[in-house]
């Protein structure tokens, strides 16, 4: 029976899409390139952060709350555990984006935060190295997310519901007809819809080349690190998130976690990576300059050095998201450009993809991130290299 939805991509939002979609009562097809949670694109790496006073807009924290009680709905009907709240730091000058745009966000939507002082900081976190111009936003209700445990549990949702979900599934091509849309396999089959749904990361910007998207790729690193004594890896267990902008880079990190030890990482490299070609070897000076940042953060946590993995950032030229129909084709729904900060939104993206893909709108404002806000070049059909 042909299907009402075909989603390609079932990364973090693809999942999630897949899921929303099966359990609205849709035939729907989800196809993967690559293996179940694969390492090749931006959904893996261990922890994503989650938080809720947005600095980069206010108008994100709306979507963030829903996507705080639809990562609950899921552990709930999963059984899995998927979101720790640890609290979060935004640390940096007061004038800074990191805590000014934090406090602009808190402040608008009445979220429960602190600002804290330099005196106030070392007190609060010793196991903490602050600089004397430093002021952090506090956010208690900040934390982590388990990226792979929260793709398997969509999954997983989206099968039980009755979704088809494709692994090692390569589309070719894709066309719009008279009653939907048209893909054809890299085996040769053809799958027709009413509706296509593109949530294919790092690779968006190829299965939708007539749309325009002014999206680039980056090379993105993160290192995981433990301190020496087991006195230091019961307090460092105990930090909360944070995200730090200091002269030498902005960095973010997480609680050190047992058994993997604490994750610290720079946002952004403004490394340009081809999604198919990009260097998986991570060298000794890259781990040297994130060792530096973090000894300068939390000294001594650096003395282990347990690994390195490399994933990769899909960048809009104004860092906001790409959610929306495609500029030239209806029945084409597209999210990606999610820009190093999409993950915690997986939950509520599948939401509004299934909106869409199903009533042509949804209650959520998605303005935003409207893919027509990019030039468009004109293309007869799409292929998929």
């Amino acid at each position: 029976m042909k299907p009402d939805v075909i989603v390609l991509g079932l990364g973090g939002m693809g999942s999630a899409a897949l899921a929303q979609l099966a359990n609205r009562g849709r035939r729907v097809v989800g196809i993967e390139r690559f293996a179940p949670l694969h390492t090749f694109g931006s959904s893996h790496g261990n922890s994503r952060i989650i938080r809720q006073a947005y600095f980069l807009d206010p108008r994100y924290v709306p979507l963030v709350l829903r996507a705080y009680e639809l990562w609950r709905e899921l552990e709930a009907s999963t059984g899995a555990s998927l979101m720790t709240i640890t609290g979060g730091l935004m640390l940096g000058p007061r004038d800074s984006d990191v805590v000014d745009g934090a406090l602009r966000s808190a402040r608008e939507h009445a979220l429960p935060h602190e600002v804290i002082e330099y005196g106030e900081l070392r007190r609060r976190f010793p196991h903490m190295a602050f600089l004397p111009s430093e002021t952090a936003l506090y956010e208690p209700a900040s934390g982590y997310l388990r990226p792979e445990a929260c793709i398997h549990a969509h999954l997983a949702r989206a099968v039980a519901a009755g979704a088809e979900a494709r692994f090692g599934t390569k589309a070719v091509e894709w066309s719009e007809t008279a009653e939907g849309v048209r893909v054809r396999l890299a085996s040769g089959e053809t799958l027709e819809a009413g509706c296509l749904v593109v949530t294919a990361g790092p690779w968006l910007a190829e299965l939708v080349r007539d749309a325009g998207l002014a999206l680039g790729v980056e090379r993105q690193v993160m290192h995981w690190f433990a301190p020496a004594g087991a006195s230091a890896s019961e307090a460092l267990e105990r930090l909360p998130i944070f995200i730090v902008a200091r002269p030498d880079g902005r960095g973010y990190g997480f609680p050190l976690v047992p058994g993997e030890g604490l994750k610290i990482a720079f946002y952004r490299s403004f490394e340009p990576a081809d999604p198919d070609g990009v260097n998986r070897t991570v060298d000794e000076s890259e781990v040297a300059l994130v060792r530096r940042f973090a000894e300068g953060l939390i000294p001594g946590v650096t003395a282990r050095y347990l690994g390195s993995k490399v994933c990769l950032y899909t960048m809009t030229p104004d860092e906001h998201f790409i959610i929306g129909k495609h500029p030239r084709h209806e029945r084409v729904v597209l999210a990606g450009g999610f820009s190093g900060h999409g993950f915690k939104f997986c939950s509520v993206v599948g939401e509004i993809l299934a909106d869409l893909a199903t009533d042509d709108q949804t209650r959520h404002d998605i303005r935003l991130f409207s893919p027509a806000r990019f030039s468009v070049q004109a293309s007869s059909q799409t292929p998929v290299p």
